[in-house]
């Protein structure tokens, strides 16, 4: 469900508070303190005052903040104990699918990131792939105090940033997604190649890919809709895979068989989660390009 943000200034205290409440992880009070700055114009002013309130909270309040976050594959995120939304956030990430090796280690970062800093560790997990996030997760234990509480903080602001994103409309949205597309070029004909299929995968290791999507190209060279879209583009290293042999095959070029190019692949790499990441093919059936378009 979403609330629009004239209804939000138009509502009452407690009103306001029960709708606005969980996009700080049990903690009411910011949406509180923010309801004294209404009326709002725009959502992203709506988060700034949200972002005041925390910024200027005594830091017994910051830190009560950070300690209510729950740890990240830890045993109550496996229960189901946790708010609803880090449930989801978690999910997306897929740490409710980990091998008991990975819980394991997951475990052990999160004894050793709370015995060194005394709250859980905590990371905006739609804005990274698996991969990603165990890198952070490893180079952030070794931080300083000062620097991991800041970091944290800032890794709050990011979650919230997009919990109320998703949850408030109106003029002035935040921006919190990205976007992977593609298109297909046929330079033999000098026209969009339609009826291509794209596989695109997370490359979690050098063992283990993961399919994110899979999608065929329109009469335009373009897959229907993104590959990813409406949400963060995980930080991480992917794959498209294009099947270009099948599309020669099927104008009764006279290639060979197996044909010199048949699936071709691009890897890439996604440094920022809210980019746009055009990563098109222009192909012959003996030659390939790319590029990073727009």
């Amino acid at each position: 469900m979403t609330l629009s943000l004239d209804a939000l200034n138009r509502a009452s205290l407690p009103d306001f508070v029960t709708a606005l409440g969980a996009v700080f992880e049990h903690a009411p009070w910011v949406a509180e303190a923010a309801a004294a700055g209404r009326p709002y114009a725009t959502v992203e002013a709506l988060y700034s005052g949200m972002r005041r309130a925390v910024e200027a909270a005594p830091e017994p309040s910051r830190l009560a903040l950070l300690s209510g976050h729950p740890e990240l594959a830890g045993r109550a995120a496996r229960e189901g104990a946790i708010a609803a939304d880090s449930i989801a956030e978690q999910a997306a990430a897929g740490l409710d699918r980990l091998s008991p090796t990975e819980y394991a280690r997951f475990e052990a970062l999160n004894a050793a990131y709370r015995e060194q800093f005394g709250f859980p560790f905590i990371l905006c997990v739609r804005r990274h792939g698996r991969a990603s996030l165990l890198r952070s997760f490893a180079a952030r234990v070794a931080s300083d105090a000062a620097t991991e509480r800041a970091t944290a903080l800032t890794e709050v602001l990011r979650i919230a940033a997009i919990r109320l994103d998703a949850l408030v409309t109106g003029e002035g949205p935040l921006r919190t997604t990205g976007r992977i597309s593609t298109h297909v070029l046929d330079t033999v004909r000098g026209r969009p190649a339609a009826g291509v299929a794209v596989d695109l995968l997370e490359w979690v290791s050098a063992e283990e890919t993961v399919l994110v999507a899979r999608a065929v190209t329109n009469a335009d060279g373009r897959t229907d809709a993104p590959l990813i879209g409406g949400r963060p583009v995980p930080i991480g290293t992917y794959e498209l895979r294009f099947h270009i042999g099948d599309h020669f095959r099927r104008l009764g070029l006279d290639t060979a068989e197996p044909p010199f190019l048949d699936v071709v692949p691009l890897r890439f790499g996604v440094a920022e989660p809210e980019g746009h990441y055009h990563v098109p093919l222009v192909a012959t059936p003996w030659s390939y390009q790319t590029y990073r378009g727009s």
